[in-house]
This record gives structure tokens, C-alpha cells and sequence, in this order.
């Protein structure tokens, strides 16, 4: 894929000079888990609905997403822009946290650096003023609610809303929880923000691999779930070149 244009003067007047100074890059985007940074790289400021994707070798995960069928990447949060004007990044579970946090974007991809590689799924096009200002409230909303740690331990077992006939049914939107597994959280705010169709999509049922891979070994999501048409592939992120 050639040379895509990222655009950074829009927001950048709301980073400081210590984040200036850490860098943002974005290396060509691919449906690949690989290590390669796929040159040339990009100035990368961040929009709100762009999609975070991160993961690590922690042997616990790996187990765990081994034993779920899930897989890498472990992690997922959405790009959502602060009432003051910063943009920050949603997520349930931040560096194993058991609650649903919101951080600033660059010093939070940075910190997820050091674990591991990360990656951004950045919007085709910018939300409407109208789509980010819920996707605001929404974040807002949901900040301080519980990651679920029981729930991750269903998705080990046969009563998992994922499977070839429960998800349909099961994996439904529910909107505000009291708790969230990440790429749920990520599906829900989709849903609430208006960017994904409510009528199809499975929040509950979706894992961070699906959503990096616009593809899933379950059939439902696999085929009710792409994102490509309104985010690009997922790119490699760095605070250096």
C-alpha cells in the first residue's frame, strides 16, 4: 500500500512540549502481527474513532487467549478527544487494571511501548463534530466502571456469548454495563457513537483479533464484521523512527 497522509495539524496545538518531544509515528498499515516497520513512517497526532490495538508476551495472556481461541493482539481502546481538547484513549483493563480508564493518547501509547508492539487503526475519515461530541460523552461516561474479570473467565467456558450459535443472540449491544472486557468496550463505544451497525454488531462476542484482522474464526463475526471500509488496516505505532 503506498504512502498514506496522516493528517497532524488539527489537535496539535493541544500537545505539550514534553509529548512533542517524545514523538508519534505511524509505519505503513498491514493485516500483519509481524515485528517489520514498514516504511516510510508518518507523523502520527491521533483522531477521535481512531482504534488502539496492543499486545505482549505476558505468559498469563497467552495462555488465556490460547485457552478463549482469541489470540493477539490482547488489547484494544478507541481515540476519543477530551472536553478541554486532548485526546485520550478508552479502554477497560489499561496494563492489566481491573477498571475502565481514560489517559492522555501519546504518553498511554508509549507506555504500551515498552510492553510490546502497538498498533492504530486510524479513521478512513474524521468523525463529525456531532459523532465525536458522543463519543465525548460516552468515554466520560464509562470512566471508573469495572473491567469483567468474571466475565473474561466465562469466555474459557462453554457458557461464553461466543460460539457458533450463540452469538448471534447472545453477543447483542447492551450499552452502558457496569463492566467491560476491552474490545467490548471498543464495540460499544462503535455502537454508541454511531459508527458501527447496532443491528449486527456482537460487542461481547468480539476479540481484539477480529477487530485487528477484519476477519474471525467465528462465523457470525466473520461475516458481519469489517471495519476497512471506514478504518484503514492496522498500522505500526512508535515514538521514534
Amino acid at each position: 500500500m503506498g504512502i498514506f497522509l496522516v493528517p497532524f495539524v488539527c489537535g496539535f496545538f493541544f500537545l505539550d512540549a514534553e509529548e512533542r518531544m517524545e514523538g508519534s509515528f505511524l509505519y505503513q498499515p498491514a493485516y500483519c502481527l509481524d515485528r517489520v516497520l514498514r516504511e516510510p513512517a508518518e507523523q502520527y497526532v491521533g483522531e477521535p474513532g481512531d482504534i488502539m490495538l496492543c499486545t505482549d508476551d505476558l505468559l498469563f495472556w497467552r495462555i488465556t487467549f490460547t485457552l478463549a481461541l482469541a489470540g493477539h493482539p490482547h488489547h484494544s481502546g478507541i481515540v476519543f478527544r477530551r472536553p478541554d481538547g486532548r485526546l485520550a484513549v478508552l479502554e477497560s483493563g489499561p496494563h492489566d487494571a481491573l477498571d475502565v480508564e481514560t489517559n492522555d493518547l501519546l504518553r498511554h501509547l508509549r507506555s504500551y511501548e515498552e510492553e510490546g508492539p502497538v498498533w492504530i487503526r486510524r479513521r478512513r475519515t474524521p468523525l463529525t463534530e456531532e459523532q465525536s461530541e458522543v463519543l465525548t460523552a460516552w468515554a466520560i461516561a464509562q470512566e471508573g466502571k469495572r473491567f469483567a474479570l468474571v466475565r473474561l473467565g466465562g469466555q474459557l467456558t462453554p457458557f461464553r456469548s461466543r460460539g457458533l450459535l450463540r452469538t448471534s443472540a447472545m453477543g447483542k449491544p447492551h450499552g452502558e454495563r457496569h463492566s467491560y472486557l476491552c474490545s467490548e468496550l471498543l464495540m460499544e463505544s462503535l455502537v454508541a457513537a454511531g459508527l458501527v451497525n447496532p443491528d449486527t454488531t456482537r460487542p461481547a462476542a468480539t476479540y481484539p483479533r477480529d477487530v485487528f484482522f477484519d476477519r474471525s474464526r467465528n462465523p457470525y463475526i466473520n461475516r458481519h464484521l469489517n471495519l476497512a471500509a471506514d478504518w484503514y488496516p492496522p498500522a505500526r505505532w512508535r515514538s521514534s523512527r
